[in-house]
């Protein structure tokens, strides 16, 4: 039995109105505040008026065009929101979908992956399909001279308020104009990042920094190692510092035990929630990286970096990169002597979701066969290294959790991990219960400083300077909307000397930073500031540019 036209007419709007508003209602919490989309009324009253056949039959399948591309972007704001705490932005965002897929990838599997992905095409076909339905039912209903009346009515109300919104006057609070402020948004934000993109370039081109040699560095291992998702909540947030602060105090015990000098601090990252290699693309450059954009800009560039001051110095220079699972370019362009990707370190025991392979195992393998073992007899043995580590064991989605083993010889070749591989909760077990995912990102980062600290309790002496950070904070989602961008830095060697530099700049001795009003004026260096500390500390020259 089917309906009458006039009650197909007002589900057809109903349906239209949610459709525009629902990135909307999924940003902000449901409809609150906000429950009517203007331009839903507009087109409702204008396609009413038009007629449902000849030559304007056509002129849905733009509007559905126009609708569906509005939905994406609104969609993938919210997302963004999420994954990073930021808006969308077209401009350098687009990119990122690979990246999405191969996250899916890690955590679930390829074909998991690829059925998601062609349910979500699926679902996007279905929903335009059902969107051109709605629009038929809108078009041509306008026949009777009441009918015609409200129509016209309808579509005089709407294209007011509209206006009306232009001009930042909202008569009708509850009313938005989600497709037009998308639209406006996204064009906006194009044009500025245009003339960004072209600033910076500018920017950097006119104000290079040359490699700096680093002699009071010299003859020393550097070793830089960036944890995954450790944030400044993670040690000022209750919630996370329940589970980190017994991690920290009785390694602060051990490492003094060892004869090591600890100094911690904060720096500020240009990212959230993901897209580690802009923070690790900052601190290498001394240039603030926060979106790809940027990163591509300075590949390309003949800017220099960290790698080739360690390089002026006399250091062999080496990236180890773990979750590297395919061609990476942008390590040469960086001019790494070695590049240890996934493939490269050996690692005989099975992937924990996301995760190529336990931290605890990185960090022996780098130990034993790059910096004492067969890569390192092919140089003099005189060469001291700089070494990036990128770990990921507090990667989401955080399960399972391992334990770190005190026998490092007993790591081996990573079979030993076999035992995890189906431990814990799945991923989309884990997931349905927020609380609970907190909770395993507290407990993978314990994991991740305890391997990292008792390498440095074993392994850092006074001919080395550790620099242990994080990279980012993880996402709002864990953090809250309105947590600070900082993340934790702890200087570690067996020569207090070297961390003098950095309590001179507000750093305090021991394994937990000041909180960010401990600094002066409030203000946390950001992790392109690094690079400068260094040239000032250790260099022949100060550098200039950023």
């Amino acid at each position: 039995m089917s309906l009458p036209s006039g009650i197909r007419w007002c589900l057809s709007l109903v349906m239209l109105n949610v459709v525009l508003l629902a990135p909307v209602w999924l940003l902000h919490g449901g409809p609150r505040q906000h429950w009517m989309a203007l331009e839903a009324f507009l087109l409702a009253g204008g396609l009413a008026l038009l007629p449902s056949a000849g030559r304007f039959v056509g002129l849905r399948w733009p509007l559905v065009a126009l609708i569906m591309t509005v939905l994406l972007v609104g969609l993938g704001d919210v997302a963004t929101h999420l994954a990073f705490g930021r808006s969308l932005n077209l401009y350098f965002d687009l990119p990122l979908l690979r990246s999405v897929f191969h996250l899916l990838e890690g955590n679930l599997g390829g074909p998991v992956a690829s059925l998601i992905s062609l349910l979500g095409l699926i679902l996007l076909a279905v929903t335009a399909w059902l969107l051109a339905k709605m629009l038929a039912s809108l078009q041509g209903r306008a026949r009777r001279p009441r009918a015609v009346v409200g129509a016209w009515g309808m579509l005089a109300v709407s294209g007011m308020l509209i206006l009306a919104e232009f001009d930042e006057v909202r008569p009708l609070p509850v009313a938005r104009t989600p497709l037009l402020d998308t639209l406006q948004f996204q064009g906006q934000q194009w044009i500025e990042t245009r003339r960004a993109h072209r600033d910076f370039a500018e920017r950097m081109a006119s104000s290079p920094v040359q490699e700096t040699a680093l002699p009071g560095l010299a003859g020393r291992d550097v070793v830089l190692v960036f944890v995954e998702s450790y944030g400044i909540s993670a040690l000022f947030d209750d919630r996370y510092a329940r589970v980190l602060d017994p991690r920290l105090d009785g390694m602060a015990e051990r490492l003094d035990a060892a004869g090591l000098s600890v100094a911690s601090g904060l720096l500020d990252s240009p990212i959230r929630g993901g897209q580690s290699w802009l923070a690790h693309a900052t601190l290498l450059s001394g240039l603030r990286i926060d979106n790809s954009l940027w990163y591509r800009l300075m590949l390309d560039s003949e800017r220099t970096t960290l790698v080739d001051d360690f390089r002026a110095t006399g250091h062999r220079t080496l990236a180890v990169m773990p979750a590297i699972t395919m061609a990476w370019p942008e390590g040469r362009a960086y001019g790494f002597d070695e590049i240890h990707a996934a493939a490269d370190l050996e690692y005989a025991g099975p992937p924990l979701n996301w995760v190529t392979m336990p931290d605890q195992y990185t960090l022996h393998h780098f130990q034993t066969q790059i910096r004492n073992g067969s890569a390192a007899s092919q140089h003099a043995e005189s060469a001291p290294l700089f070494a990036q580590l990128a770990l990921i064991s507090s990667h989401a989605p955080w399960t399972p959790i391992l334990p770190v083993l005190d026998d490092w010889s007993a790591v081996g070749d990573g079979s030993v991990f076999a035992r995890w591989e189906d431990a814990g909760e799945s991923p989309d077990q884990l997931w349905q219960d927020l609380e609970r995912v907190r909770d395993h990102y507290a407990r993978s980062l314990d994991y991740a400083l305890g391997a990292s600290l008792r390498w440095a309790e074993d392994f850092v002496d006074e001919q080395t300077l550790m620099i242990l950070l994080g990279d980012h904070q993880p996402a709002p989602l864990i953090t809250g909307d309105n947590a600070s961008g900082a993340v934790p830095v702890h200087v570690i060697s067996g020569d207090a000397g070297l961390l003098e530099p950095f309590l001179a700049r507000g750093f305090v001795s021991g394994l937990h930073p000041p909180r960010p009003d401990g600094y002066p004026d409030g203000e946390v260096a950001g992790q392109q500031a690094l690079r400068g500390w260094l040239h000032e500390a250790f260099g022949v020259k100060e550098t200039t540019g950023e």
